[in-house]
């Protein structure tokens, strides 16, 4: 993946020199298992996050030169292009994409949604409406999800921006009010639909950024599907527990994750991205 011009985004929350390293308290081991599916990349985190405390560590940049600084400016070129991407989209819509906030840290850090930790992975709070990434789950994607590379690591932020583009779309909040009404396996299977529309919008922000911010050629396309195949919820399940258990799928199996982020990648169009009425992918379990 190169980048065409490169230009980094301000508006990023750069926490990582805040210290991090704040005691959790609660939780036990159940929680340590949901936390590990959780890190499925995205979602709404705060049922997780609401039942744990923590200290709070003020938000500070860092002083002098860090170890991640490379991922850092890698991660703010990212956010740009999406900027820039889904700025155009929203005009071209009669529309006005408003740009969120991305937050580094490290270790811990407060969120909207309660307390941010590196071991659940990146994710969008609809609530301040910001995307949270410990920088170090580059190299946890590329080590336990052997999915190294540029563009997987693009895809990952451009997921969570996903969400933020549901966010405005209304159709998070649309999703969020099913949450009291349906069964928790009801819900999860909207879950699992609002997850993969994510991918398929990562898909077409990569689509549009193609000679616009960035070129891409096969190896990087392959690395973004190595990582949305790795982390499907049949993966991440059969790794932890052992066992697939479709039920609790809150994110999608991993051959339905490569099937929307490759729609969105080849068409380009929001009006194809409905995986909410959508059984094109019914078959891909």
């Amino acid at each position: 993946m190169r980048w065409i011009g490169g230009r980094e985004s301000g508006n990023v929350e750069d926490r990582r020199g805040s210290g991090g390293g704040g005691l959790l308290v609660g939780g036990g081991i159940g929680t340590v298992v949901v936390a590990l599916i959780v890190m499925l990349l995205g979602g709404d985190p705060s049922e997780i996050l609401n039942q744990r405390s923590s200290s709070q560590s003020a938000a500070q940049a860092p002083t002098g030169p860090q170890s991640d600084d490379a991922a850092a400016s890698f991660t703010r070129k990212v956010l740009a292009s999406t900027e820039d991407v889904w700025t155009k989209l929203f005009a071209e819509q009669g529309s006005q994409y408003r740009k969120p906030t991305l937050v580094m840290f490290r270790g811990v850090t407060q969120s909207g949604c309660g307390t941010a930790q590196d071991a659940m992975g990146p994710f969008y709070c609809p609530l301040d409406q910001k995307v949270y990434i410990d920088l170090s789950f580059y190299d946890e994607l590329a080590q336990r999800f052997q999915a190294p590379g540029d563009f997987a690591m693009a895809y990952v932020v451009a997921h969570e921006i996903g969400h933020h583009v549901q966010k405005q779309l209304g159709i998070m909040d649309q999703t969020d009010a099913l949450r009291q009404r349906l069964s928790r396996t009801e819900y999860n299977r909207v879950s699992v639909r609002l997850e993969l529309q994510a991918d398929f919008f990562a898909g077409v922000w990569a689509h549009h950024a193609q000679g616009q911010s960035i070129t891409l050629d096969a190896n990087d396309v392959e690395s973004a599907l190595t990582a949305a195949n790795a982390i499907g919820d049949d993966r991440i399940q059969q790794q932890t527990q052992g066992r697939v258990v479709p039920d609790a799928f809150t994110h999608g199996s991993s051959a339905q994750r490569v099937y929307w982020f490759k729609k969105g990648l080849k068409t380009g169009d929001l009006s194809q991205g409905d995986t909410f009425n959508s059984r094109e992918d019914a078959d891909l379990q």
